[in-house]
């Protein structure tokens, strides 16, 4: 993820373990290469101490929770035997003595670590673990939403005649593209790849030559599109729903203003219609 988007991510996962699990310290940060991850976010501390430590895999309980890729927590993490004591200083300076961390698992791949911390010695029980595993896949899901759009983007910043060739299957290519980068948009906070992804969308709808120049221009809500996009690929109000995280009824409330504003008399006719005015591939 870009630096921004990784700081929007982090930071709502560790406020969240923060107030789902009652500590009053949490932090993290994701791997800059297969064994090493920065502290890049802190949430709840007094120093600086903890924010740019750079945790390598095996060393101390993040990097034993890298190494094992699960959770693992010390009630005094100074006097503990079951990790390595490379970080000490710095825990050590923050006050912390009971640390649960959780690594950032995403398709069997270690990608980061959280931690939560109190700053007295006691035994951390399931909810506060629950709380961790609970942040650790918000922030999963956000990099599995990264990923996809990474690749999404790929096929969009290619030049049409190497992104689909003259193959009509290779545009379906294109349109198939478009419509799960408009489903995706809502799962992207960082408002400077949400514009990225508004910018290659356009480009793909326009890809397609499909634009009638006397066309009377359409403007259409976001939602609109994403719904007629789905409606394209040949999905079901039911289907398209799903795709969305709308409910069936909204699906057909956005398709039938979709169709009033186009003029259109029926999902084909919509479809074609957005076609022809550019806003779809």
């Amino acid at each position: 993820m870009p630096e921004s988007a990784d700081a929007v991510e982090m930071q709502a996962a560790l406020l969240r373990l923060r107030r789902t699990s009652g500590l009053p310290v949490a932090f993290g940060g994701l791997l800059s290469d297969s064994r090493h991850a920065r502290i890049a976010e802190v949430n709840g501390a007094r120093t600086a101490a903890l924010r740019g430590l750079v945790i390598s895999s095996g060393s101390g309980l993040g990097g034993k929770s890298m190494a094992l890729s699960r959770p693992c927590a010390v009630t005094d993490y100074r006097s503990s035997r079951h990790i390595s004591h490379e970080y000490d200083t710095a825990v050590a300076a923050e006050g912390l003595r009971s640390v649960v961390a959780v690594p950032v698992v995403v398709r069997r791949e270690v990608r980061g670590v959280l931690y939560g911390a109190l700053r007295e010695p006691l035994t951390l029980g399931d909810r506060t673990f629950d709380a961790a595993a609970a942040a650790a896949r918000d922030v999963e899901q956000a990099l599995v939403v990264r990923d996809e759009v990474r690749q999404l983007l790929a096929v969009g910043h290619q030049e049409p005649d190497t992104a689909a060739g003259t193959a009509a299957g290779a545009w379906e290519d294109v349109r198939e593209a478009h419509r799960e980068l408009r489903a995706l948009m809502p799962k992207v906070l960082d408002p400077a790849l949400r514009d990225e992804l508004l910018a290659v969308c356009g480009r793909l709808a326009s890809a397609t030559g499909t634009r009638d120049p006397g066309a009377r221009e359409v403007r259409l809500a976001p939602r609109e599109v994403d719904v007629l996009a789905c409606v394209a690929a040949g999905a079901t109000n039911a289907v398209a729903a799903d795709r969305l995280g709308l409910r069936p009824e909204t699906v057909k409330g956005y398709l039938r203003s979709a169709m009033r504003r186009l003029g259109a008399h029926t999902r084909l006719e919509a479809v074609v219609a957005a076609r022809r005015a550019g806003l779809l591939p």
